[in-house]
């Protein structure tokens, strides 16, 4: 393998490698082929879709739950009803919605960025897009059906035991988690891999873009939170189908166990949906503002600083437990350092703002408004970091306030931005700056109209999770206010498809690199092939598209015949050898259907678990049956 120079080589018999590349990355046709899909742009497309609807759906519950507390003593929903809609809500923000989304733009982008061309297990990605589409039937199917589960998206015993809900509603959440976080961390394993092993030639680490840098930080938090999530819910779930003892108290378990499990995910989860966030802020930020960013090692090291201190905050959440008070400071004070690292993430961004030439298209928007509504969320975050205080507002509405500053300002406002800026990569066309600069300001009044008399309600003395209040308790207008900003949030969704629809039909062609930015991903095709790269280009530099053209160069010798590609060193990104990824295959879908057979059947028999087992590994024996070199070919 040599190293030519340009992206984009004119060299003899390019037309004839063009035209087996395309031969031997073409999807399969029909219905088994498209469930047989294994590129990384139709699998994170698939992701993006899915959670989007997800969103949307988790938005429509919320202005359920807004339209009920609108006023005092309302009658819009029942009890049982506004408790299945709150679980239902949160749930699917969280598990749904927020880091399936942040998965499947990383699936689409990573090996675009790393300059390779597809994940590095292709079949475990299209399994995991498969898993987390069957968790969301799983779920909604009980929603559809009158089963859907009504104890917080947090489930605690003893509520959540079977004791005081009877039935499969919990026993539907509960196994619902074991396909989102199977999903998660077939992800975290794929994105892992390729950013060590698959990265452009001179990619070393230190010339990683931040964005690839907070999926490894966010991939490693999912490997080490996510099964805690799983222990959790198995722990309920067996209490509840073969009556075991973990976290049921009238069978001698306990509930304060299942919060420290269940809180040792929740907490970094906050962190693995925000990581990936603040990956988008930066890629957006020094492609806007033209300049390299502002302290690069500072803000690799405060990402990795955020990943470890994440896992050291999750007793803030049970400072109201009775726990012994050497542990609550430790916890504060681990609370109150994480807001160091991310203040010196803002500070490099504001450099580099500042010291750029910022064009202020609707992608900056979303991040001067992410600025804004983040900082706010994280003092509010350091208030509650203080023992006395949370005692005071534990459980009101001041905490909804704040986790929501924090998730859709710190993650949503993010993601917005990332949307107007990758669309022209992923669709050829761009979307309209107008319509997208109104979106902006809807949504950004819309959310603090919502939200921010939330604080206020808590200190009022609200709490959380009621369905309706007296009117003496002066709650009415602000919540009236709120509902009005929740409605204008909704308006702002429907200003966003309809921009996406329009854009996506007749918006202005975008060409490959329509902003002038620095990574490789704006090297390629909008849309990329399914290849990605005719010739894989080496990294040069930190910034490789902002280097002079005579300083550019690709990869050469690597067969078109197959799916080929190449394998890196870890620190360095220096050639090691080739790898064939595997054709397009049904197995990863049918293997998903033998473990959701064996996942949803347990809720009714623990016998399915073993069935499903069986069924399982008849279809791994498909997925991993030898075919040979002609597969790799087709």
């Amino acid at each position: 393998m040599t190293a030519t120079q340009d992206f984009t080589p004119q060299i003899p018999n390019q037309a004839e490698e063009v035209e087996q590349l395309h031969r031997s990355w073409r999807h399969p046709r029909g219905v088994l082929g498209w469930l047989s899909y294994t590129t990384h742009q139709a699998i994170g497309t698939r992701y993006i879709i899915t959670a989007f609807i997800m969103l949307l759906t988790g938005g429509a519950e919320a202005l359920l739950m807004r339209t009920q507390l609108a006023r005092p003593n309302n009658g819009f929903l029942s009890p049982d009803r506004y408790n299945e809609i709150f679980t239902t809500h949160g749930t699917t923000m969280m598990f749904l919605f927020a880091v399936p989304m942040m998965e499947g733009m990383a699936i689409y982008l990573v090996p675009l960025m790393c300059g390779t061309r597809n994940v590095a297990f292709p079949r475990l990605n299209a399994f995991g897009y498969w898993m987390f589409l069957f968790g969301v039937l799983f779920l909604y199917w009980g929603v559809f059906t009158n089963a859907a589960p009504d104890v917080g998206w947090f489930a605690y015993p003893p509520l959540s035991g079977p004791q005081f809900t009877p039935g499969k509603r919990t026993d539907y959440w509960a196994q619902m988690i074991t396909f989102t976080e199977v999903s998660a961390l077939c992800v975290a394993t794929e994105i892992i891999a390729t950013i060590f092993k698959m990265r452009a030639p001179g990619m070393s680490l230190n010339r990683m873009p931040l964005y690839v840098w907070s999926l490894l930080i966010q991939s490693f938090m999912v490997i080490f939170a996510m099964p805690a999530v799983v222990i959790a819910s198995s722990y309920l779930l067996s209490d509840r189908t073969v009556a075991t003892q973990f976290v049921n108290p009238a069978e001698g378990g306990d509930p304060i166990l299942y919060q420290h499990v269940f809180w040792f995910f929740g907490h970094p989860e906050v962190y693995i949906i925000f990581i990936p966030a603040l990956g988008f802020v930066s890629a957006i930020v020094v492609a806007h503002a033209r300049r390299e960013i502002f302290g690069y090692t500072a803000m690799v090291l405060a990402q990795i600083a955020n990943g470890f201190i994440a896992f050291g905050l999750w007793v803030h959440h049970m400072f109201a437990t009775g726990l012994p008070q050497i542990g609550e400071a430790y916890f504060t004070a681990s609370s109150m350092m994480i807001a160091i690292t991310s203040g010196v993430q803002i500070f490099c961004w504001l450099a580099t703002l500042w010291t750029g030439r910022p064009r202020l298209t609707t992608a900056l928007h979303f991040i001067y408004g992410f600025l804004v509504i983040f900082v706010v969320g994280g003092l509010t975050g350091v208030v509650l970091a203080s023992v006395p205080l949370d005692w005071q507002v534990h459980d009101t509405y001041f905490v909804v306030a704040h986790f929501h500053y924090v998730l859709i300002g710190g993650a949503l406002f993010p993601l917005f931005g990332a949307f107007y800026h990758w669309f022209p990569k992923i669709t050829g066309r761009m979307m309209d700056e107008k319509i997208g600069r109104l979106n902006f300001w809807v949504l950004f009044i819309g959310f603090n109209l919502t939200f921010f008399p939330m604080h206020i309600q808590g200190l009022m003395g609200m709490p959380r999770r009621v369905y309706t209040y007296p009117a003496e308790m002066g709650w009415g207008p602000l919540n009236f206010i709120e509902t009005i900003g929740a409605y204008i949030i909704g308006i702002g969704g429907i200003l966003f498809i309809a921009n996406v629809v329009s854009s996506h039909r007749s918006g202005r062609i975008a060409g490959n690199n329509p902003w002038d930015a620095d990574s490789l991903e704006w090297a390629t095709a909008s849309p990329p092939e399914n290849y990605n790269f005719e010739y894989l280009p080496v990294a040069t530099s930190r910034y490789p598209l902002w280097v002079d053209r005579s300083e550019r160069a690709f990869v050469t010798g690597l067969r078109n015949d197959r799916r080929e590609a190449l394998v890196t060193t870890l620190m360095d990104a220096e050639p090691h050898h080739r790898y064939v990824f595997p054709a397009s295959s049904i197995w990863p879908f049918i293997t998903a259907i033998a473990v959701t057979i064996g996942f949803a059947g347990s809720v009714f028999n623990p016998w399915y678990i073993v069935w499903g087992s069986v069924l399982s590994g008849l279809a791994l024996v498909g997925w991993f049956w030898p075919r040979g070199d002609s597969e790799a070919e087709s």
